[in-house]
């Protein structure tokens, strides 16, 4: 789902840098891996977030309700938080070239099929469910096994500057994809799926044409996923500082997610068409980008703790906004204010936390906080869906804003641990 992406790609950016930067790194691999992994990664985005926008537009044109969309992302989204722990063992003990491979193969065919079929005029609901089912697991199986390629790609010195880049396309891929899928679905309802099959096929392409085996120099010795894993809860439970980043990432980000299929849901019924929406979701991109290049230096001049209440409390009746915005420039507005504003704070609350994390569990850690972070934002379409259909458009907004003021008491009380570990 693109939406949920755009709040936590902040907040998960210095993690994933952390991890991937103190993997293994194999001698002698080349630059030409390096640039087919980004191209794998940069399409895959692309295509991901050019179908990912118009998929709730597509079951509300075929006659679904509101909350039938919401359901339907709800659950694919529970399905990559299922599987994505799962596919890092046997990835982690060396196929971790094997399973991106054919994990971005499955995706092809899932997503090549519900192209075909609704050009054909035969989509159905549960085809449709099966597919993004089946490309959900696929894509979480892929990033999964995609973890800690950097590493093994690239020598130590240049790790920084190729995780950088990494996100930069992802960010590219917020701005880019929403307003390709838009513009592709006005021409045909079948384009944005048979480009995102496209994407996955060039994804499996680089990975295959990549010559390293991606396979660490000293493999893991078992211990259970469930017992290794519980490392990183358990820290979790004991730190005060990393429950407030858990709790801050989570509700912030099922709100977001909300909040983007509240917008699709009141777009569609004042008869705005796909690429619109798509424009709101670009414009919403670029405002993210922007918050997470500036937050370093806004945490250095305003104060962690300051930035951290402010925006939490500022989220509070930008949301409230959204539950009397009509058309798609004022839903553009607001949803990129709060994607302006969300990074501040998470890419300080992120940084925090790497300071009193311990290097041997902060990739444990950082997968209890994306767990937390996925689950919200399984949870939020169904909950919008829900209320839009039984109550109205305007009732995720309210909701989300009453939920936000109780965030920015507790982040208020609590933001004294933000700037004692700076």
């Amino acid at each position: 789902m693109p939406f949920s992406s755009l709040i936590f790609t902040a907040a998960s950016c210095s993690w994933r840098n952390c991890v991937e930067s103190s993997s293994l790194s194999s001698a002698g691999t080349s630059a030409r891996d390096f640039r087919l992994f980004w191209w794998a990664n940069a399409t895959d985005a692309l295509g991901t977030q050019a179908s990912g926008v118009v998929l709730p537009l597509l079951l509300l044109s075929l006659g679904h309700s509101a909350q039938t969309a919401g359901l339907v992302a709800g659950l694919s989204l529970a399905a990559g938080i299922l599987l994505g722990p799962l596919a890092a063992v046997p990835a982690d003990r060396g196929a971790r070239k094997t399973i991106m491979f054919w994990s971005a193969v499955v995706s092809a065919l899932a997503m090549g099929s519900v192209a075909l079929v609704l050009a054909l005029g035969h989509l159905t609901l549960a085809h449709l469910l099966g597919a993004v089912l089946v490309e959900r697991f696929a894509t979480a199986t892929h990033d999964a096994a995609s973890r800690g390629t950097v590493a093994l790609v690239c020598p130590p010195d240049d790790q920084p500057r190729a995780v950088a880049r990494l996100a930069a396309a992802d960010q590219g891929a917020l701005i880019l994809g929403p307003a390709l899928g838009g513009a592709a679905y006005q021409l045909s309802r079948a384009l944005p799926f048979l480009a995102d099959a496209l994407s996955y096929a060039v994804a499996a392409c680089c990975v295959r044409g990549m010559r390293a085996e991606l396979k660490a120099a000293e493999q893991p010795h078992g211990g259970g996923l469930l017992r290794e894993a519980a490392a990183g809860l358990r820290l979790v439970r004991r730190q005060p500082l990393l429950r407030l980043v858990l709790v801050w990432i989570a509700l912030v980000n099922g709100v977001a997610v909300a909040l983007y299929y509240a917008a699709v849901f009141a777009l569609e019924r004042s008869g705005s068409g796909a690429l619109p929406m798509g424009v709101v979701l670009a414009v919403s991109g670029a405002a993210g980008l922007a918050g997470s290049l500036a937050a370093p230096r806004v945490a250095v001049r305003v104060g962690a703790a300051r930035v951290l209440v402010g925006v939490t409390w500022l989220l509070v009746p930008l949301t409230a906004g959204l539950a009397t915005a009509a058309g798609p420039w004022t839903y553009g507005l607001l949803l990129g204010t709060v994607c302006l504003l969300v990074p501040l704070p998470a890419v300080v609350l992120q940084a925090r936390a790497l300071l009193v994390t311990q290097p041997s569990v902060q990739a444990r850690v950082g997968a209890v906080l994306a767990t937390a972070s996925g689950g919200t934002a399984a949870l939020a379409p169904v909950l919008a869906g829900l209320c839009a259909d039984r109550i109205g458009t305007a009732a995720p907004a309210l909701g989300c804003a009453a939920l936000l003021t109780l965030l920015a008491v507790h982040t208020t009380r609590r933001a004294a641990l933000a700037e004692a570990t700076a």
